[in-house]
Parts: structure tokens; sequence; C-alpha cells
């Protein structure tokens, strides 16, 4: 979880910060849904997206 944090502050938060709480919110909730699970390589997963990873899993294990 730490490293997720540490993406999301070094790679996505702008420096200056948001002028709102919901705008925040949205941009934030975009990247750890979209980027950060679909898009960003993770070298725990052998350079896989997280998203793949589970969709991997599911095929292994015979869950839907």
């Amino acid at each position: 979880m730490e490293r997720v944090f540490r993406s999301l502050k070094t790679e996505w938060i702008p420096a200056t910060g948001y002028m709102t709480g919901q705008q925040a919110q949205r941009d934030i909730s975009q990247h750890l849904m979209h980027h950060y699970n679909w898009i960003r390589p993770h070298q725990f997963n052998d350079g896989l997206v997280p998203a793949k990873t589970e969709e991997k899993l599911k095929t292994v294990s015979g869950i839907s």
C-alpha cells in the first residue's frame, strides 16, 4: 500500500495541489482505477499491470 501512495504522490498529484476536494477525489480515483491498474506496469507482477495479472489468475484458477 505504501508503494501505491508513493506513486500517487510522485506521479500524479500536481505540485500545486487541488482547488477542491471534489476535483482531488475525481483525479485520484481516475489515477488509481485506470492508470495504476490498467496502464502502469508493476515490477512485482513481472511487468504486467495489476488488472491483467488478476485476469490471468482468474483464468488459471477457473474463477469467473
